[in-house]
C-alpha cells in the first residue's frame, strides 16, 4: 500500500516535541495575528460606518476587516523565507539525524543544532528559499509525466478528471520539495545546489512510488484537516459573534484559518516524516541516472537553474592544497 511507517513516524514526532511546540506557536501566532487585525480593521471600520446608514456601515466593516486581514497577510508574504528557514527546514534537519539515528550533539538543544545545521547547508535564508522555489518547479516538471499520460487516455469526462488530478499534484509537491531539502542535508554536502539537484534526479527515478506515498498523505492529512475544520467552527462562531457587525462568513474564515493552524505545526511535519521514510527506502543504493537528467534538463527550467547553480557554487568553492612534502 504504502512505503512508510506510521508508529515510527509519530515516534520521530514525539522525539521532536521542541519543534512541535515551536511550531505550534509559530502557526497559532499568524493565526492569532489575523484574527486580532482583521477584527481591529473590522472595529474600525464599524465606528467608521457609524456615520452613515446599515448598508454603509456593512461594507465599512468588510473593507476594514478586509485590509486588516490583507496587512498580516503582506507582512507573512514578507517572512516567508525565515519560516522556512528556521522552522521547517530546521524541524527537517533534526529528523534526519533521528532518522539516522544519530545522537544530538552534547550541550545543544534541537533548536540550536538545527539552525547551526541549516546555516551550515544553505547560508542565508533567501538562499534557501531560492533553492525551494527551483526544486518545486522541477517537482512540477516531473509529476507533468503522469498530466501528459492521462490526458491521452480516451476515457470519457477526462477532462474534469484531470482538474482534479492537478488539484492533487499540487498539493503533493508540497509534501516532496521538503523532502528533497532532506536529501540536501542528509548528505552533509557543502554545495546544497548540488545536492538538491542529484535528490531531483534520484526522485525522478522513483516518481511512481513517491507519489503513490502522496497519494495516501494527501487523504489522510486532508481528511483530519476537515475534521479539524468541523471541530472548529463551534468556538469560531463564538469568536465571529464577538467581531463588531461580524458577517456571516465569519466563523468560516476562523475556523479555516485554526484548521490551517493544526494542518501546518502537527500534520504536515508528520506527512513529510513519512515522505522522508518512503524516500530515503526507495533510494537506497541508487546513484543518480545520466537519462533522468537529461530528460530533467530538457522538462524543466528550472532544474537546469539548479544545476547552473550548482556549477557556480563548486567553481567557487577554494580548492584546498596540501602543503609540500606532504603524504
Amino acid at each position: 500500500m504504502w512505503d512508510f511507517r506510521v508508529g515510527e513516524a509519530l515516534g520521530l514526532m514525539f522525539k521532536t516535541l521542541p519543534f512541535i511546540w515551536l511550531r505550534l506557536a509559530v502557526y497559532f501566532g499568524i493565526t492569532l495575528a489575523y484574527l486580532l487585525v482583521t477584527g481591529m480593521g473590522a472595529g474600525i471600520g464599524w465606528a467608521i460606518g457609524g456615520m452613515g446608514d446599515d448598508g454603509f456601515r456593512a461594507s465599512s466593516v468588510f473593507w476594514g476587516g478586509f485590509a486588516g486581514f490583507g496587512i498580516v497577510g503582506a507582512v507573512m508574504y514578507f517572512l516567508r523565507e525565515y519560516i522556512l528557514y528556521i522552522v521547517k527546514a530546521g524541524h527537517i534537519a533534526v529528523l534526519v539525524e533521528l532518522i539516522d539515528k544519530r545522537p544530538m550533539p552534547e550541550g545543544r538543544n534541537q533548536i540550536t543544532h538545527a539552525t547551526a545545521v541549516v546555516k551550515e547547508r544553505f547560508g542565508q535564508a533567501s538562499v534557501l528559499f531560492a533553492i525551494d522555489q527551483l526544486i518545486k518547479g522541477a517537482v512540477r516538471a516531473i509529476t507533468g509525466l503522469f498530466r501528459g499520460l492521462f490526458g491521452l487516455l480516451p476515457i470519457p469526462g477526462v477532462q474534469q478528471a484531470m482538474r482534479l488530478f492537478e488539484a492533487f499534484l499540487r498539493v503533493a509537491v508540497g509534501f516532496i520539495d521538503e523532502v528533497i531539502l532532506a536529501y540536501a542535508i542528509r548528505t552533509r554536502s557543502d554545495n546544497a545546489w548540488e545536492a538538491s539537484r542529484e535528490a531531483l534526479i534520484l526522485y525522478g527515478q522513483n516518481y511512481k512510488t513517491m507519489l503513490k506515498n502522496a497519494a495516501w498523505l494527501v487523504v489522510f492529512i486532508y481528511g483530519l484537516s476537515f475534521l479539524v475544520f468541523l471541530v472548529m467552527l463551534g468556538p469560531a462562531a463564538f469568536v465571529a459573534y464577538l467581531v463588531p457587525g461580524g458577517w456571516s462568513a465569519t466563523g468560516v474564515i476562523i475556523a479555516l484559518l485554526l484548521a490551517w493552524s493544526v494542518k501546518s505545526a502537527l500534520l504536515e511535519p508528520f506527512a513529510v516524516t513519512c515522505m522522508m521514510q518512503a524516500f530515503f527506502k526507495a533510494i537506497e543504493g541508487q546513484e543518480p541516472d545520466p537519462e533522468w537528467e537529461a530528460k530533467l534538463e530538457r522538462m524543466s527550467r528550472k532544474f537546469r537553474d539548479l544545476k547552473s547553480k550548482g556549477l557556480t557554487a563548486k567553481q567557487a568553492t577554494p580548492v584546498v592544497q596540501e602543503p609540500e612534502g606532504a603524504v
